[in-house]
C-alpha cells in the first residue's frame, strides 16, 4: 500500500487556525459520533446523502458541526485534547497544519473496506481523501462575458461586479495567489495583489465572508466570484445564471480528506463514516445533480457539468506548496480583513 507523503494529497500540496472557538463536545450515545463538515453544499450534501447511507449500513447516527477547516483546527486547538468532534474534513493546507499540532489519531487505510476504490497513494497514516476540488471564475453569462484570467477580474466591467473574499478558506486562498502571480507576486509574496486590490476597493461590488459569496450572486449583488466548481453547479441547478471559467493561467485543483480526531471516542464508527464516504453509492450520489463533487473513487465518473473528466486529469491543474503559504496565512487573512473591510 503506498503513504502519502506528509505533505501531498491527490497530486497536490496539503491551513491554519483562525479564532479560538469552544471546547467541549456533548457527550454521545453508542451508534453515533460527530462530524465536521463544510457550511453551505458539504453541509447539505453529506447530510442528504453520506448520513442515510452510514445510518443504513452500520447503524451509525452522525450529528455534523458546520465550519470552515481553519475553524476545525481551531477549535481541535482550543479543546486541549479533548476531541471537540470525531471527524474532520479538511483542505491542504489545515490538513498540514493538523499533522503539525498532532491532531489527528493514527490513520489505519486497511480498516477502510472501500480502500481499494480509490487510487494507490489516496490514504495515508494521518487520513484519506474523500474528494477533490477545481477552482476558477464564476461569473453571470448574461451580464458578463466569459473572464479570460485572473487580471481581468481588475477590469472596471468585472471588479465593478466582484465578490471579495478573504484567504480564510482555501478556494479563497489559492485564488488570490494566483491573481498575486500575474502581477507579478508568488505563493509567498502577495503584496503586488494588495496594490491591485487597493485600486479597485472602492468599485467592488461587496467585500464579504467566503459563506455569504453564493447567496450574494443569487441575489444578483455580484456577478462574479472566484469559488469551487461544485459552488457552480449547485447554484446552476437551482436555476441560477452561473457558468465556471478556467483561467487561462489554468484552474487550480487541491484534494479534500477526512481525518480521525486526537482522543475520538468513537473510533470505529469514525471509520466506518469515512468508509461510507468513499463507497461506490454514496460517491456516485454526489458526484451527480444537485452537488456534483469531483469524485476520488475510480469506479465513479464526474459529473457532465464539472471540468474534470477522471482522476487523472488533477495533475495537469495548479497546485500549491502550502509549507510556503502556512507560515504566511495568518498575517495575510489579518492583513485582508483590515484593509478590505468595506
Amino acid at each position: 500500500m503506498t503513504d502519502l507523503s506528509r505533505r501531498t494529497v491527490l497530486g497536490a500540496t496539503l491551513g491554519l487556525a483562525g479564532a479560538a472557538l469552544l471546547p467541549g463536545r456533548p457527550a454521545r450515545a453508542a451508534g453515533s459520533m460527530t462530524a465536521a463538515v463544510y457550511p453551505g453544499g458539504w453541509d447539505e450534501a453529506l447530510r442528504a446523502v453520506l448520513s442515510p447511507a452510514l445510518k443504513q449500513a452500520h447503524g451509525v447516527d452522525v450529528a455534523y458541526e458546520p465550519l470552515f477547516a481553519v475553524d476545525q483546527i481551531a477549535k481541535a486547538r482550543a479543546a486541549r485534547g479533548t476531541a471537540p468532534f470525531d471527524v474532520f474534513v479538511l483542505d491542504p493546507g489545515p490538513r498540514v497544519s493538523g499533522i503539525d499540532l498532532g491532531l489527528f489519531e493514527p490513520f489505519d487505510p486497511a480498516r477502510l473496506p472501500n480502500r481499494d476504490k480509490l487510487p494507490a497513494g489516496y490514504a495515508d497514516t494521518v487520513g484519506a481523501g474523500v474528494a477533490a476540488q477545481v477552482v476558477g471564475i464564476a461569473y453571470n453569462p448574461k451580464k458578463l462575458a466569459k473572464p479570460a484570467g485572473w487580471r481581468d477580474l481588475f477590469k472596471p466591467e468585472y471588479a465593478s461586479r466582484l465578490g471579495l473574499t478573504g484567504f480564510g478558506t482555501t478556494f479563497g486562498t489559492i485564488s488570490l495567489i494566483e491573481m498575486a502571480k500575474v502581477f507579478g507576486g508568488s505563493e509567498s509574496d502577495v503584496e503586488p495583489l494588495f496594490v491591485e486590490l487597493r485600486k479597485i476597493l472602492p468599485q467592488v461590488a461587496a467585500v464579504a465572508q467566503p459563506a455569504a459569496m453564493a447567496g450574494l450572486f443569487q441575489q444578483g449583488q455580484i456577478d462574479v466570484m472566484y469559488t469551487n466548481t461544485y459552488t457552480v453547479t449547485l447554484l446552476k441547478s437551482r436555476g441560477v445564471d452561473i457558468d465556471f471559467a478556467v483561467p487561462e493561467t489554468g484552474a487550480a485543483a487541491f484534494g479534500t480528506t477526512m481525518h480521525i480526531a486526537k482522543g475520538s471516542k468513537n473510533i470505529d464508527a469514525a471509520y466506518q463514516y469515512i468508509d461510507t464516504m468513499i463507497s461506490t453509492p454514496v460517491q456516485a450520489a454526489l458526484s451527480q445533480a444537485p452537488y456534483f463533487f469531483v469524485p476520488v473513487n475510480t469506479g465513479v465518473t464526474p459529473g457532465a457539468d464539472v471540468p474534470v473528466k477522471s482522476l487523472d486529469e488533477l495533475k495537469n491543474f495548479v497546485s500549491h506548496d502550502w509549507s510556503k503559504i502556512n507560515p504566511l496565512r495568518a498575517r495575510w487573512i489579518d492583513r485582508f480583513n483590515r484593509e478590505m473591510a468595506k
